[in-house]
């Protein structure tokens, strides 16, 4: 009697099934749809096993998923060190050449602080809480983790499956945006290939700008300094076993800890709730505003220069590289197929992964007690 007692199946709940029945349809997403498999897969099972009772996982101390949790994420290590890998993998040759789309990286930011205003002002969620929120319109997963494990603990694993999810649907969910605010003239608009940049300015860039941006945004040092180092090890050329190891066997393992510590966070508590379908919205709005911010600056920026941007460049200044710069590509193809802008959208495309973690810096500063 005491080892039947001690099943987990008679302490199953409605609320358990629902939270069995979310972390199953990521998985199937993940496996059947390819909706961002690297990370949904982890999450959903993360979500199923931790919503097992009896199991204990994430049983403060001793749990194996709370100790994936407070050590890689709590204590700032997981989301960093995915920076480190994204740096490794990272070309700012792209943004060198045309140092004007780096605004376009910060146009698209747009979305961050007005679904920020918008959650607190109109919602009713808390500042800490609407910056969490706000960072889904960055696109930008590793950033929108560090934010809410630091903010807003308890929207962890909302947003985080919010922000991968719209990345997934960047396909979707950006082209009728586009589309919708540029016209076929400006879709049409070729541009030149900037000048030569030098392997000297591409290992000297990465050091200046940390430097630079930490000095300005100190709570952004943890992921700034990361993603400048990973690209610090790629432009150097002499710790090609560093960076190949960044990029690959690390990012491997640290993804599969991140998604299940991701997964782990979701319980009936903190999912169940009427507040969660705003967070899915306002997360919608804030990557929707953000994509339109950056094509508004392109071409508010095409009112001042002879040299003209393709509107659709400004999309891709949102974090999802390069899932959005392909988009950019093949929105441009539609009307002209020898129009190759997928090399000009990297540069707004990375740039928005340094303006993502500044605005989560900047919203640390002001609202961490």
């Amino acid at each position: 009697m005491e080892f039947l007692h001690s099943m987990g199946i008679l302490a199953i709940t409605p609320s358990t099934i629902i939270m069995w029945s979310i972390g199953l349809v990521l998985i199937y997403l993940a496996i059947n749809k390819q909706f961002e498999p690297l990370l949904l897969l982890p999450i959903g099972f993360g979500i199923v096993v931790a919503n097992l009772p009896g199991a204990n996982l994430m049983q403060e101390d001793t749990g194996l998923l709370w100790l994936f949790y407070h050590f890689g994420i709590e204590w700032e290590i997981i989301p960093p060190l995915i920076f480190l890998g994204l740096g490794a993998m990272t070309d700012f040759g792209p943004m060198l050449r045309q140092p004007r789309l780096i605004f376009l990286g910060a146009g698209a930011q747009l979305g961050v602080y007005v679904t920020f205003f918008i959650a607190h002002s109109f919602m009713g969620f808390s500042l800490a809480e609407s910056a969490t929120i706000g960072i889904i319109g960055g696109a930008d997963g590793p950033t929108t983790i560090f934010l809410a494990s630091k903010l807003a603990p308890q929207l962890l694993g909302l947003v985080a499956v919010a922000a991968y999810s719209y990345m997934a649907l960047v396909p979707i969910i950006q082209p009728p945006i586009m589309r919708l605010l540029t016209t076929d003239r400006e879709r049409r608009i070729r541009m030149h290939k900037g000048r030569t940049v030098t392997q000297r300015e591409k290992i000297i860039f990465p050091v200046v700008t940390a430097i630079t941006l930490i000095l300005l945004v100190p709570a952004a040092a943890p992921l700034i300094a990361m993603f400048m180092l990973g690209n610090l090890f790629k432009e150097s050329g002499v710790v090609n076993r560093l960076s190949e190891t960044a990029q690959n066997e690390l990012m491997n393992i640290l993804t599969i800890f991140l998604g299940v510590s991701v997964g782990s966070t979701m319980n009936g508590d903190n999912f169940l709730r009427k507040e969660v379908i705003y967070i899915f919205i306002l997360g919608l709005v804030a990557f929707m505003v953000s994509t339109a911010g950056g094509i508004l600056l392109a071409k508010l920026m095409n009112l001042f220069t002879h040299d003209k941007i393709n509107p659709l460049i400004g999309a891709a200044g949102v974090s999802a590289v390069p899932m959005s710069a392909r988009v950019v590509q093949k929105e441009a193809a539609r009307v002209d197929k020898k129009n190759y802008l997928l090399m000009f959208a990297m540069g707004p495309n990375i740039a928005g992964v340094i303006g993502t973690a500044i605005a989560a810096g900047i919203f640390l500063t002001l609202l961490q007690k």
